[in-house]
């Protein structure tokens, strides 16, 4: 697992397909260290949240069950509205949040979910995010030049040979 760090809290990066998907809970104990899961399930009372995550899935999902997104819309944002990540995965068939339930595990959800969290939490751990996430791509960046450098010079050692035989 991945980490980047948002005011000296670690915030885990899993992979899940070819997506990186982040730690919404590590991401809620910034603000909340002793229960960020209620940070996160206040996020999911919002109309507007179930709105995005609706339209995410929509565009991502092929399998996303927009019948019963339909009531899930209706009634997001009332004061007897509730939701939990595993509760959305359940009743949509959602993709873009995951739950890991084993150590080190929580709720994780892909970028664009996390920079939206974020951005709810507070405008300066979104920009952190941001921050943090453009230096991890850098860094990958430079390590796949390395790499791609050295795999086009063996390349080209391996043709060489080939023709001089």
């Amino acid at each position: 697992m991945k980490k980047l760090t948002i005011k000296n809290f670690d915030v885990d990066i899993t992979g899940f397909g070819d997506d990186d998907y982040y730690s919404l809970t590590k991401l809620a104990k910034i603000v909340n260290p002793e229960e960020p899961k209620d940070v996160i399930k206040h996020w999911m009372r919002s109309k507007t949240t179930i709105s995005f995550l609706g339209l995410w899935e929509q565009l991502n999902n092929p399998n996303f069950k927009g019948t019963e997104f339909g009531p899930l819309f209706v009634e997001a944002g009332s004061n007897s509205f509730t939701m939990s990540p595993t509760k959305w995965i359940k009743t949509v068939n959602a993709i873009g949040i995951r739950t890991i339930t084993q150590k080190g595990g929580g709720s994780f959800a892909h970028k664009d979910i996390a920079l939206e969290f974020a951005s709810w939490i507070s405008p300066e751990i979104k920009l952190l995010l941001i921050k943090e996430i453009q230096r991890l791509k850098a860094e990958e960046n430079k390590r796949l030049d390395w790499a791609g450098k050295r795999q086009l010079s063996s390349l080209n050692y391996l043709l060489q040979t080939d023709a001089i035989k």
